[in-house]
């Protein structure tokens, strides 16, 4: 897992563009760093954290379905002595799921990681409000 993005990847990752990206390096809403060459980068857990602040601020979209895999950014990983819960945004969508503490340890499993959360169930429920 990168510890920064370059600000176009972490663009994307967030769904905007790169100019407000910029802009908000300027207005302090988020930190950045810059490589030797002079590249903005933005630290892994800003893109999380950011991640985190919206999906308490959006609704997700009325009607919409999906497969069973759902590409994000990590948010949160909480560990006890046996267990993880593992925070993924998943565009609109908050996935939360409870795997092993060693399959977390394993996998390195940290805020502003890419994770595909992929869904495996016997039955599943679909509404549209």
């Amino acid at each position: 897992m990168p510890e920064t993005y370059r600000i176009g990847e972490a663009a994307r990752l967030l769904g905007v563009r790169v100019e407000t990206l910029r802009r908000w390096e300027r207005d302090g809403k988020i930190r950045t760093s810059r490589t030797a060459g002079g590249q903005r980068e933005v630290p892994a857990e800003e893109v999380a954290r950011l991640l985190a602040e919206r999906r308490s601020t959006e609704s997700p979209p009325a009607h919409t379905s999906r497969r069973n895999a759902f590409p994000g950014v990590i948010t949160k990983v909480t560990k006890d002595t046996v267990s993880a819960l593992v925070e993924i945004q998943a565009g609109p969508h908050r996935v939360v799921s409870l795997i092993t503490r060693e399959a977390a340890d394993e996998l390195g499993l940290k805020p502003g990681m890419q994770a595909i959360a992929t869904v495996k169930a016997t039955s599943v429920m679909v509404e549209v409000s």
